[in-house]
């Protein structure tokens, strides 16, 4: 697995590429921003949006083009696909009617492996398959990419680097994916949900819903920071704030005498179990 958040990302694909974004919705906005951050002149981006007020604010915000997907991928030497994975079939046919040959093919839709989608793309492009999540829209994603045959060493960086605009990026065999889909593509809703149980459970301990709110966020936010930046693991942090017999140790009995780490194992297999159901 390469880490592309710690390396120099150098040498970066030429940024007078044109690329198409298919799909605009948050996803696919942030993709845009990641792209202009990257280097890409707006004028090269061509955005297929049917939704005519939404593609209007893309063009206000942005300055990209709105163009048909046959119009958009002729010219386009990258061709970014973020639709629903059960849309995805169709638009692999439109696609593969008008596409340039040598344009890469990144896929952002779950469970969709490089066999499908060079499958229903009916041509010999080379393909990128990526798991983003959602937290990309803040500029503090996680993306997990796996590179098909043929994928040039340009190509690799050009889709390495603009998703490094918008957060992390690694690199894992394709095999993998589906277990990355569980851990980071579903993650921020497994964080979600345990903050809205944390200021749930301060409610019923007497804390207003503002207040309740503001310290189970700030908390969060803070302990992320700490264990993004001390250098150390989340099982020292968790012993450093854990004195014998106090008040944490009692909390975190709880989770232990509830089985926790079972729970959470059994939920991150759902996910990727599901992932694969949707290949």
């Amino acid at each position: 697995m390469r880490n592309y958040q710690k390396v120099h990302i150098a040498n970066r694909y030429d940024c007078d590429m044109k690329t198409a974004v298919i799909g605009a919705g948050n996803m696919g906005e942030a993709l845009i921003a990641g792209l202009i951050a990257y280097g890409e002149t707006p004028d090269n981006i061509a955005v297929c949006e049917k939704r005519v007020e939404r593609a209007d604010e893309l063009v206000s915000r942005y300055a990209i083009t709105i163009a048909e997907i046959a119009d958009s991928v002729r010219d386009a030497d990258a061709v970014l696909l973020v639709v629903k994975p059960q849309d995805m079939a169709a638009v692999l046919a439109e696609v593969g009617g008008a596409i340039n040959p040598g344009a890469v093919v990144v896929s952002f839709a779950a469970g969709k492996k490089i066999d499908f989608i060079s499958g229903n793309l009916g041509k010999s492009n080379s393909v990128i398959r990526v798991m983003p999540n959602t937290a990309t829209m803040v500029g503090a994603g996680m993306a997990a990419m796996s590179l098909g045959v043929g994928v040039s060493p340009e190509q690799q960086k050009f889709v390495a680097g603009f998703l490094a605009k918008s957060g992390q990026v690694v690199e894992v065999s394709e095999e993998l994916q589906d277990a990355v889909t569980a851990t980071s593509g579903s993650g921020p809703a497994y964080f979600f949900a345990f903050v809205e149980a944390m200021v749930a459970g301060a409610k019923e301990l007497g804390l207003s819903t503002e207040v309740a709110t503001q310290l189970t966020i700030q908390t969060i936010v803070g302990a992320a920071k700490l264990l993004a930046e001390s250098g150390k693991s989340a099982t020292e942090l968790r012993e450093n704030v854990t004195s014998p017999n106090g008040t944490t140790a009692a909390a975190l009995k709880s989770f232990s005498d509830g089985d926790l780490a079972t729970l959470v194992a059994k939920s991150m297999k759902a996910a990727r179990d599901r992932s694969i159901e949707l290949a």
